[in-house]
C-alpha cells in the first residue's frame, strides 16, 4: 500500500519473480554464475533493448579457514551472454578482436551502444586497469581496448563504475590486493586523448570500501550505496556524487535508515528510485526478510522494504511468508534495469550456485493503492516516444471546421512538399517503433494499464471514472471565450543555411531532489540541511543574451554558424532557468491578456517576424502588460534551435512572472538526438562542448511544466487528453523532473497524443505516429471540458497548414508557429493573443487570431 513520505505518496518495494518463456539452448544460456556484471544497452534502429552479461565465476570453492565459499578463480570466464529483451531469447557472443582476460568482481557500464569494462580478479590475478569496449553496434560485436594516457585507478577488484551525465565513466573504491580503496576517478569519453583524473571532490566522503554498489540516475547523480569497511564491516550508507556547472565534484550523503547494512549485493537505478537487492552481512551470511528487498526513494528521501518506508533496522514482524524475499536471499549477482523492469541474475546463496533470471516491475500497481494515492504509473523506455506524423490540413479562420478534409479541398499545396513531409515524419516514427518494441515486454505486466487496449474503442475513457461530486450535469457553460475575427498574414521568409555525453545535477543538495520532484501549487516544507557551496550563474548572462538576439525587425541569421555561448555559458544559462522552473507547479496557473504560441521548432526567424509583427517581451515592447505562454517544440527540424531555446531560457530569467514555457514531445533527448538538436549543438559548439551542452539542456526539459491554465477556464498543452486524462489534477500530480523512460501514460498522451481527424470521429482511434499513440474525438473534449469545467483547449504538436485549426466544435484549438517545418514551406504558424474587457456579467475573455501564412505553399 502507498505510503506517504515528505507530502509524497510512496510504494514499497517491488515483487521479484522468475522470468517466464525465455530461451537459450546450449552455451546460449550464461548458466551457473556470480561475481558477473549485467548491463542494460539501449536500443538501437534495428534491435532492441538488450541485456550483456560478462564475466563472473562458474564455479565456487570452500576455503579452509573460513569455511565460507568463494569464487574458485579457475572457474573464472570471460564469456558474453545478450539476453534480447523483445524475444526472451539469451544468445552467446563472439565478438571479433582481442577480448579481456577471464575475470570477476570487475565492473562494467554502458556508453551508448557499447559496454565498457573495467578491472576484476581471474586466474591471473589482479586484471589490469585498462579499458576494454565491447562494441554493440550495427550488431557488428567487436572488442576494443582503450588507449588512456596518463597514471589511472590501477588494478582493483569489488569496485563500482558507471556513467555519470551520460559523459564522464566514474570508478570509485574497491580493494587493489593490500587494502579497501576510498579514491574516485573519472574519464571524460568526449575528450581525447582520453585521461583518468583524480577526483577531490568537496563534501562528505564515504569511507574506504570494497563489493559496495554505485548507479547513476538518470539526472546525472551516481549514488554509492553500502559495502564492506576495511575492518570487514558491512556498511549502511549511500552517498550521492555530482558535478556541478563548474566542473567540481561533491559527495553528499543521502538521507534516510536503510534497512540492513550490506555488501556483495546489487542496486539499479528505475526513475528516482535505487532497487537495491540480495546481500551478506558480516561472516558473509545472507541477508534475510524483509531487508533483502529495498528501494531508496531518492524523490520522497525515504528507504522502503516490501512493507513500506522503513523507520529503523529492526526488522518488523510479519504474519505472511514473502516468497520474494526468499528469491532474493543471494550474494553476487547482477541486476540491470530495462524502462520499468529491474531483472536479476545468478549469484550465491549459501554455497549453492544460482543460474536463475528474476523480473520485477518498478512501483507496481496493487489492489490496495488507489489512483489517488499513486496516480502515475511508470510505463517502459519508449513508449512515450512513438511518431509517424499524421498530416493534415484545416479550414480558414472564417470557416466551419467540422470536416477538415472538406475544408482542405480548396487548398492548393505543394504535393512534393507534403510528400517530404510525410517522409520526414515516417522516418521518425521509425527510429523510436524499435523503442516501443521493446518495451512492449515491460507494458505486458498489466493488462489494464497497457498502452495497447482499447485503441479501436469508441467510448471514452471517462466513463469507467465518475463525475466530481459537485459537478452539475445538466448544467452548460457560459461562452465566455471568443476568437477574434481578423486575420493577419505575414509572409515566410529564408532564413540561414542548412548547413560523448553529460547529465549535471544541477541541486546544491541532495535533499533538495524532493522538492523538485513534487512541485505543487501549495508550499512544502523540508528540514533545513545545509546548503553547499555553488556558483552562481553569471547576473549579466541571460541579460547577453537578451541582447544579443532579441532583434524582431533586424536579426539575420549569422554567416559564422558558430554559438555564440560556450558550454559555460550554456551550463549558467541552464542553471538559473532551472531553478525557476523548479519552483513553478506542473500546471501554471496564468491570469489574462497573454499570447499563446505553438510549435518553434528552431525557426528562430519567423519568433522574430512573430514579434516584430505583433510586439516582443521587452519594457520596450508589450511586457508590461502582456504575458506570453510557449506550448513547446521549442527545438530540432529548425536550423536555429540553439539561438530559439536559449532566448527563452533568457526570457524566462528576465520576466519570471511573465514569460511562460511548457514541454513538448522534442524536449526529450531520445527524440532531439536524431532530429536536428543534437547535430545543430555538436555543428556550432565543437563535438565535446555541443554533446555537454545538448545534455544540458535535456536536463533541464525534464523540469518544465507540462500544462498551463489561463484564468481556471483555459487549459494549454502540447498534445492532448488521449486515452487517460480525465482531469487536470491528473497532470497536476505528475512529478518533475521527469523523463520519458520512466514516464506515465498520463505524459505520454499529454505530449503526444492528437484529435481525430474531424469531429464525425468520435471515441478513441490508434494514431497514425506509431504504436501505442492515441487520438482522441470531440466528445472526449467535450466531456473533458465540462468534467473540470473549462471552456476550452488550447494545444500544439501538429503542424496544421494555416497555422491554427479549430476541433470539437470550437473547443480545441490547435497552433503551429513554424513556417519552414522540417526545411519544407508548406506550412504556416500562428499565435493567439488573449484580451479581457470587464462587463456587467464578470470577467470576459476574448482571443484575437493573428495567422501568418507562407508565400510558397
Amino acid at each position: 500500500m502507498g505510503t506517504a513520505g515528505k507530502g509524497a505518496w510512496v510504494v514499497p518495494a517491488p515483487a521479484y519473480r522468475e522470468v517466464e518463456g525465455w530461451e537459450g539452448a546450449g552455451d546460449d544460456a550464461p548458466g551457473f554464475r556470480c561475481a558477473h556484471s549485467l548491463t542494460a544497452v539501449a536500443p538501437t534502429k534495428g534491435h532492441g533493448p538488450r541485456l550483456i552479461l560478462f564475466g563472473g565465476a562458474t564455479a565456487i570453492e570452500t576455503g579452509a579457514s573460513s569455511g565460507l565459499p568463494g569464487i574458485r578463480l579457475a572457474g573464472v570466464t570471460n564469456s558474453v551472454h545478450s539476453y534480447d529483451v523483445e524475444t526472451r531469447r539469451w544468445t552467446r557472443l563472439h565478438p571479433a578482436g582481442e577480448p579481456p582476460s577471464p575475470r570477476a568482481a570487475h565492473a562494467a557500464a554502458a556508453v551508448g551502444t557499447m559496454v565498457v569494462f573495467q578491472g576484476g580478479i581471474g586466474p591471473a590475478g589482479h586484471s589490469t586497469d585498462d579499458l576494454y569496449v565491447l562494441d554493440l553496434t550495427n550488431d557488428k560485436f567487436k572488442w576494443h581496448r582503450v588507449v588512456v594516457q596518463g597514471a589511472g585507478p590501477g588494478p582493483r577488484y569489488g569496485h563500482c563504475m558507471d556513467l555519470v551525465a551520460q559523459r564522464y565513466l566514474v570508478t570509485v573504491s574497491g580493494n587493489d590486493g593490500k587494502r579497501a580503496l576510498s579514491d574516485a576517478w573519472a574519464l571524460d569519453t568526449a575528450q581525447k586523448p582520453y585521461r583518468w583524473q583524480k577526483l577531490n571532490p568537496e563534501g562528505d566522503r564515504p569511507s574506504a570500501r570494497m563489493y559496495a554498489t554505485a548507479s547513476t540516475r538518470s539526472d546525472g547523480m551516481l549514488l554509492l550505496c553500502g559495502g564492506r569497511d576495511a575492518s570487514g564491516m558491512p556498511l549502511s550508507d549511500a552517498y550521492g556524487l555530482l558535478m556541478h556547472t563548474n566542473g567540481q565534484w561533491e559527495w553528499t550523503l543521502a538521507p534516510g535508515v536503510s534497512p540492513s547494512p550490506r555488501y556483495q549485493h546489487a542496486a539499479v537505478f528505475v526513475g528516482a528510485r535505487l532497487h537495491v537487492t540480495g546481500g551478506v552481512l558480516r561472516g558473509g551470511r545472507a541477508i534475510e526478510g524483509e531487508g533483502a528487498i529495498a528501494v531508496l526513494d531518492t524523490a520522497a528521501g525515504v528507504w522502503l522494504d516490501r512493507n513500506g518506508i522503513v523507520t529503523s533496522r529492526t526488522l518488523k514482524s510479519s504474519n505472511e511468508h514473502d516468497a520474494s524475499s526468499d528469491l532474493l536471499r543471494r550474494c553476487r549477482h547482477a541486476a540491470a534495469s530495462v524502462g520499468s523492469q529491474i531483472y536479476i541474475y545468478g549469484g550465491l546463496r549459501g554455497d549453492i550456485l544460482l543460474d536463475d533470471f528474476l523480473v520485477a516491475e518498478n512501483a507496481p500497481f496493487q489492489s490496495e493503492i488507489t489512483s489517488s494515492m499513486y496516480n502515475v504509473d511508470r510505463v517502459p523506455r519508449g513508449e512515450t516516444q512513438n511518431r509517424n506524423n499524421n498530416f493534415h490540413s484545416d479550414s480558414p479562420v472564417h470557416q466551419s471546421t467540422n470536416n477538415r478534409q472538406e475544408a482542405a479541398s480548396g487548398f492548393s499545396a505543394d504535393k512534393k512538399s507534403i510528400d517530404m513531409l510525410i517522409e520526414a515524419s515516417t522516418a521518425e516514427a521509425e527510429a523510436v517503433s524499435a523503442v516501443w518494441r521493446a518495451a512492449k515486454e515491460a507494458s505486458a505486466a498489466s493488462s489494464e494499464d497497457s498502452l495497447s487496449e482499447g485503441i479501436g474503442s469508441e467510448s471514452p475513457l471517462s466513463e469507467t471514472s465518475p463525475m466530481p461530486e459537485d459537478f452539475d450535469d445538466g448544467g452548460s457553460l457560459e461562452p465566455d471565450v471568443k476568437l477574434h475575427s481578423r486575420a493577419v498574414v505575414v509572409a515566410k521568409e529564408a532564413v540561414g543555411d542548412l548547413g560523448c555525453l553529460v547529465r549535471q545535477l544541477s541541486l546544491d543538495q541532495f535533499e533538495n531532489e524532493s522538492r523538485r520532484m513534487h512541485p505543487s501549487n501549495n508550499d512544502q516544507s523540508y528540514p533545513g540541511r545545509r546548503t553547499l557551496n555553488r556558483q552562481r550563474s553569471p547576473q549579466g548572462l541571460h541579460k547577453k543574451v537578451i541582447s544579443f538576439l532579441l532583434k524582431p525587425r533586424n536579426w539575420r541569421a549569422p554567416a559564422d554558424r558558430t554559438f555564440f555561448l560556450d558550454s559555460y555559458e550554456v551550463g549558467e544559462l541552464c542553471y538559473a532557468a532551472e531553478q525557476i522552473f523548479m519552483q513553478e507547479p506542473t500546471v501554471l496557473q496564468l491570469k489574462a491578456p497573454i499570447k499563446v504560441f505553438g510549435d518553434l521548432h528552431g525557426q528562430f526567424g519567423d519568433l522574430m517576424r512573430l514579434f516584430d509583427e505583433y510586439g516582443f517581451p521587452s519594457t520596450a515592447g508589450d511586457i508590461t502588460y502582456i504575458d506570453y505562454l510557449f506550448l513547446g517544440d521549442y527545438v530540432d527540424r529548425g536550423q536555429h534551435s540553439l539561438e530559439t531555446i536559449a532566448l527563452l531560457l533568457a526570457l524566462k530569467i528576465e520576466y519570471p512572472e511573465n514569460v511562460h514555457l511548457i514541454r513538448g514531445n522534442h524536449e526529450a533527448a531520445d527524440i532531439n538526438a536524431l532530429f536536428g538538436f543534437r547535430l545543430e549543438c555538436i555543428e556550432r559548439m565543437g563535438e565535446s562542448d555541443g554533446i555537454w551542452a545538448w545534455t544540458r539542456f535535456n536536463q533541464l526539459f525534464n523540469y518544465l511544466p507540462l500544462a498551463a491554465m489561463i484564468e481556471k477556464k483555459i487549459i494549454c498543452m502540447h498534445g492532448g487528453i488521449g486515452r487517460s486524462i480525465n482531469t487536470v489534477e491528473q497532470i497536476e500530480k505528475l512529478e518533475r523532473p521527469i523523463t520519458m523512460d520512466v514516464g506515465s501514460i498520463v505524459l505520454m498522451d499529454l505530449l503526444w497524443s492528437d484529435p481525430t481527424e474531424n469531429d464525425s470521429v468520435e471515441g478513441l482511434r490508434p494514431n497514425a505516429r506509431g504504436p501505442g499513440l492515441v487520438t482522441f474525438g470531440p466528445d472526449r473534449v467535450t466531456e473533458f471540458c465540462k468534467r473540470n469545467k473549462l471552456q476550452l483547449i488550447i494545444r500544439a504538436h501538429e503542424c496544421v497548414m494555416d497555422g491554427f485549426e479549430r476541433f470539437a466544435h470550437g473547443q480545441l484549438i490547435t497552433l503551429f508557429s513554424a513556417t519552414n517545418y522540417c526545411d519544407l514551406s508548406c506550412t504556416r504558424y500562428c499565435e493567439q493573443r488573449r484580451g479581457h474587457t470587464c462587463c456587467r456579467q464578470g470577467l470576459s475573455y476574448r482571443a484575437k487570431v493573428n495567422s501568418s501564412t507562407s508565400t510558397s505553399c
